[in-house]
């Protein structure tokens, strides 16, 4: 299903993704429509559950510098539901995406010390159905697009209907 309806639409989520933070006066200015129109667009996206949420994008970590890596992980045929749900499960597994090629998935791992990176990658070569894993530390971020381009960003809200969409 498509949530995307027309042109606005796509607009009005470029915007968020821009400033979830905008308000809804100001996304109708920048649209040419009504602000209950914005309004009830928002409220369609958030019931449709493509928009799950609201976050804030932190410069840097205020707890201290975190460690984070990108893993490769080559998974067994038909055992994708089951990894998926184990790696649910890990904590420090804060991405996970799926993707096409020599590997099935790319995960983003974050945990106090680069030392423990160490473990959470025995861990997940322990789980049945992994054929293999490869990875790398990230020694820096430049370009960040969105929440969901990081693992650096902490959620306010959960759900719908977070910060300034009705003003």
């Amino acid at each position: 299903m498509n949530e995307l309806r027309d042109n606005i639409d796509r607009q009005l989520v470029g915007l968020l993704l821009a400033d979830g933070r905008a308000s809804a006066t100001e996304l109708a200015r920048k649209l040419g429509v009504g602000r209950s129109t914005v309004q009830e667009r928002i409220a369609r996206l958030e019931r449709s559950g493509l928009i799950a949420g609201y976050s804030a994008i932190l410069s840097h970590d205020p707890f201290g510098d975190a460690a984070q890596a990108l893993v490769m992980v080559s998974i067994v045929q038909r055992r994708q539901k089951d990894i998926l749900a184990r790696l649910r499960a890990l904590p420090e597994v804060v991405n996970c995406l799926t993707i096409a090629g020599d590997y099935d998935l790319v995960l983003t791992v974050q945990t106090p010390r680069v030392e423990d990176i160490d473990a959470v990658l025995d861990e997940i070569l322990g789980f049945e159905g992994i054929e293999r894993c490869k990875s790398w530390i990230i020694l820096g971020r430049h370009i960040q697009r969105g929440a969901a381009a990081t693992g650096q960003a902490a959620a306010v809200t959960e759900g719908p209907s977070a910060g300034g969409k009705s003003a």
